[in-house]
């Protein structure tokens, strides 16, 4: 049987144990303060870091100017684009269960009743577990912790149609978990033309805007604009682009509402005139006249020492089975990626993107692009189809042929478009990727 401790001896043993207690607790304190520089640094000196774009030539039909180093003047925070980087655009989608889907559709109730699938009948969740992979590289994990942080005090707005809807949902549905349920809301203003999450504890916002052709156009009711002629006013960027000012991070789109046909409908004057003056484009034409005043508006009203801007490449349709299947073929019933790397949608037209090439390489206003149309048109499996919302009863016809109405442009929540933000988030704090 062991002798009981004496009391002096009992006293050292204690002051041993102090000792070693009081240097574990500073060696951890001293810890936590370098990991909290450290983070405070990541996040003030990356999170405004940009890169003015050229689009990857595989996009374009001219020859694209070597990338040449560019001190970006935006944020305070920003540096030296890389000489060289991985192409985060260029890659192969992977099957991934165990990362994927980010959230469960159920578990995020902002996401609109025409992009909830599995609420509306779709059978299977494969499309949900797929992972963008770059070649020779791999995306920065999203981080949503750091992206709150990074958002703290600021606003950041996604602005253009439906599929910028989209991906904004997405973003908040990628950050909500993370907000108590009391410290976050959603509310629409200006007839639903702009939707605002508010984060409260973190005094931001993250906002959505309609503006489908970003200028004034007779679509702009964020609520009925099934319009079949439309018309953009020229000229018009200030209509919408003065409730974008004061915003940090700017997220842009516009595509699809261009694309009705081989020709828009521009009007010159003002829509209040009586006698209104409409003059005929080329979509390409229009598009270009769109993106120049874009960029215009962008230099004379932003602050680059400020403001972040991105703007998102068009987004795929598969409406039609020119990925090798039947030509009456579409989305409907598509469980699989498309596995041909050199797919190339029929619906994405090309001379749209050699267009946004040549205007973004001659802009002043730094603009990070974000280049998803190749690696979305692999998706064949992504779209909500017939599993959404129908606002219209569904005639005998439509029910006996599903493929007939199904919605081959939208996509499910969560899927592709989360992807989307996870090279969003990739561009915004790692500029060493291209």
């Amino acid at each position: 049987m062991k002798a009981p401790l004496s009391s002096s001896t009992s006293s050292s043993s204690g002051i041993l144990r102090r000792s070693r207690l009081s240097t574990y607790l500073y060696t951890l304190l001293a810890f936590i303060v370098f990991v909290a520089v450290i983070h405070g640094e990541y996040s003030i000196a990356n999170f405004g870091r940009v890169d003015p774009i050229i689009p990857s030539p595989v996009f374009s039909t001219t020859p694209v100017k070597k990338r040449e180093k560019v001190v970006a003047q935006l944020p305070s925070f920003a540096v030296e684009e890389s000489e060289e980087g991985c192409d985060i655009f260029s890659g192969k989608w992977v099957k991934d269960e165990l990362t994927r889907p980010h959230y469960d559709e159920s578990e995020c109730p902002y996401i609109q009743p025409q992009l909830t699938c599995r609420a509306h009948g779709r059978p299977d969740t494969e499309y949900q577990k797929w992972r963008w992979q770059p070649h020779g590289c791999d995306i920065p994990r999203f981080n949503a912790t750091l992206m709150l942080e990074s958002l703290r005090g600021k606003r950041m707005m996604f602005v253009g149609d439906s599929l910028n809807r989209g991906q904004y949902v997405s973003m908040v549905c990628l950050l909500h978990r993370l907000i108590p349920e009391d410290k976050k809301s959603m509310e629409t203003y200006n007839n639903d033309a702009l939707t605002v999450f508010r984060v409260k504890d973190y005094n931001a916002t993250i906002e959505f805007y309609w503006a489908p052709f970003l200028l004034e156009s007779n679509s702009d009711n964020a609520v009925v604009h099934r319009i079949s002629d439309r018309i953009v006013r020229k000229g018009s960027m200030n209509k919408h682009g003065r409730h974008w000012k004061g915003v940090d991070i700017l997220v842009f789109n516009t595509y699809l509402w261009w694309v009705t046909g081989q020709e828009m409908k521009i009007l010159i004057g003002s829509f209040k005139d009586v006698e209104k003056e409409i003059m005929q484009m080329s979509t390409e034409d229009a598009y270009r006249m769109a993106m120049k005043s874009l960029l215009r508006w962008v230099t004379r009203n932003l602050d680059r020492e400020r403001t972040r801007v991105c703007f998102t490449s068009m987004s795929p349709t598969h409406s039609k089975g020119d990925w090798g299947g039947e030509a009456s073929e579409n989305c409907y019933n598509q469980t699989t990626p498309i596995a041909d790397s050199n797919y190339w949608g029929s619906d994405s037209r090309k001379s749209i993107m050699k267009v946004i090439g040549e205007e973004f390489s001659k802009s002043e206003f730094p603009i990070t692009f974000l280049n998803i149309t190749q690696l979305s048109s692999y998706r064949k499996d992504a779209h909500t189809s017939i599993y959404k919302k129908q606002w219209n009863p569904l005639t005998t016809e439509q029910l006996a042929n599903p493929a007939s109405y199904a919605d081959c442009i939208h996509w499910c929540l969560p899927g592709l478009q989360d992807t989307w933000n996870e090279l969003l988030f990739a561009k915004l704090f790692h500029p060493d990727l291209i």
